[in-house]
């Protein structure tokens, strides 16, 4: 992949992310359930050995196999992020589930090209359920295609976000009058929910405050199910976005919400 961001991603690049869930996996595994530290970092969201030592081990193996690459990660800050081709990794989002011991967490691991998504990862190590999106190629569910299902009317739609406690007054606000009009909310499930609504399992999902880290790997993940994801203007997710994600199985619903957030 050296030109465009609608190039497709090659079979090397997505079977090294495979490897590099697989490596997450494996320390994610080993200290699941475990009598683990938890520290609180700057901004007062947790941490433990699991996050620092997942991401290490991504690391590693990207330094050994793809050296001229960039890479930011939540936990061990960015290197090189100034090169066309740039890993994001978050290695356990949703570290509040997996310190109180929920499968509900998940490890992501993108790859921008020019600062646009065009691979992703969402791993559930526990449960072993992963899903894989890539430019040109469809969305798979543990090596199977899975596509999001239709649902043209808010009021037949299922939403969910993780809390409400990452809303803006602002943005709780326009949650509420979407929250209004759909068929049931659902809380909690972090990045997963994102992967449960490219299987079809889910209709909406609505988040603020997101970082690059936590939204990088679903846009090639919900794209590649035949799903939309965008900020709440309705624009692309890329490196700079602010945060705010507005992920949807079909586009006539995903029009829908973006009136209903902004009050339309």
């Amino acid at each position: 992949m050296t030109e465009t961001p609608d190039q497709a991603v090659s079979a090397e690049l997505i079977a090294l992310a495979d490897r590099l869930a697989d490596a997450a996996s494996a320390v994610v595994l080993r200290h699941y359930r475990q009598a683990v530290a938890i520290d609180d970092k700057d901004d007062s969201s947790p941490v433990t050995i699991a996050d620092r030592e997942a991401e290490r081990a991504i690391r590693g193996m990207l330094a050994a196999e793809r050296p001229g690459d960039g890479i930011i990660g939540e936990e061990h800050g960015a290197e090189r992020s100034d090169a066309p081709l740039v890993w994001v990794v978050d290695p356990i989002d949703g570290t509040k589930a997996f310190v109180t011991g929920r499968p509900t967490f998940g490890t992501l691991i993108a790859l921008l090209h020019n600062g646009s998504p065009v691979l992703g990862v969402i791993d559930q190590a526990v449960i072993g359920d992963r899903w894989i999106g890539a430019v040109g190629h469809p969305t798979r569910l543990n090596g199977l295609p899975c596509r999001t299902r239709a649902c043209p009317s808010l009021d037949r739609a299922i939403l969910a976000t993780t809390a409400p406690d990452p809303f803006s007054a602002a943005g709780a606000a326009a949650f509420d009058r979407l929250r209004r009009d759909i068929r049931f909310p659902i809380y909690g499930g972090d990045c997963l929910n994102y992967g449960l609504l490219a299987g079809g399992f889910l209709d909406l999902v609505v988040e603020e405050g997101l970082n690059l880290y936590d939204f990088a790997a679903l846009v090639p993940v919900v794209a590649g199910a035949g799903g939309m994801i965008t900020d709440w203007q309705g624009r692309p997710l890329a490196a700079g976005a602010e945060g705010k994600v507005l992920a949807a199985g079909d586009r006539a619903c995903h029009a829908a919400a973006l009136a209903r957030l902004n009050d339309n």
